[in-house]
């Protein structure tokens, strides 16, 4: 992520938003795939539930504007560490509901 100082957010504030915007839209994709799929052990081998984490992913970056994140100067590096990061949250959370068993 660059360093330098936008409209209102500093570089600071800027990886916080990011990094927290990332790992909320992992956890809100694992509940609702968690929802829709189902926690059943089945459900771990439904690959819609990858639909959520990619809608998840491209839906981050419109509320990132609306935030005043300038998206438009993010490298490779910023993209990958926003799918990561989104990616790791929901694979933690979709898993704890799966082994957990808890019904949604």
């Amino acid at each position: 992520m660059a360093t330098e100082t936008q409209a209102g957010l500093s570089g600071h504030i800027r990886g916080v938003t990011v990094t927290t915007l990332a790992c909320l839209g992992g956890l809100v994709a694992a509940v609702v795939a968690g929802v829709v799929v189902g926690t059943h052990p089945e459900a771990a081998g439904d690959t819609r539930s990858l639909a959520f984490l990619v809608a998840a992913i491209a839906g981050q970056y419109p509320v990132l504007k609306a935030v005043g994140v300038d998206i438009s100067d993010f490298g490779a590096k910023d993209h990958l560490y926003v799918a990561f990061m989104t990616f790791a949250l929901w694979f933690i959370t979709f898993a704890i509901l799966l082994t957990s068993g808890v019904a949604l």
